[in-house]
């Protein structure tokens, strides 16, 4: 991984582009204590329930994400975050328009 996002501002809106009928993912960092991840998924995309050891936080960063944890609808808008918790399944929507995550993951047991 190379180290062109470290030290500089980032515009997280411009530094991924929705592509038709696509989810897009950009590591922004990685290391093995976690890693953050840039998402844009175009509308009617989304990630399949799944679970993560670990909890993960999501801010979104434009337009709007629905996230359902453990079977409870959230609508995430712009500027808020929610935090999906480990080891228990959550699926992410673009349901009504395109929008941008940001997702950090902490690799802890603690």
């Amino acid at each position: 991984m190379s180290d062109e996002y470290k030290g500089r501002a980032l515009d997280l809106k411009k530094e991924i582009s929705y592509a038709d009928g696509a989810v897009i993912s950009k590591i922004l960092l990685k290391k093995e204590t976690g890693n953050i991840t840039l998402f844009s998924f175009d509308k009617g995309q989304g990630l399949s329930e799944h679970t993560a050891p670990f909890d993960a936080v999501v801010q979104v960063v434009e337009g709007e994400g629905a996230f359902i944890i453990d079977g409870t609808l959230h609508t995430v808008k712009e500027g808020e975050m929610i935090i999906m918790p480990a080891n228990i399944p959550h699926d992410v929507q673009a349901a009504e328009q395109p929008f941008k995550m940001l997702l950090t993951m902490i690799r802890s047991e603690k």
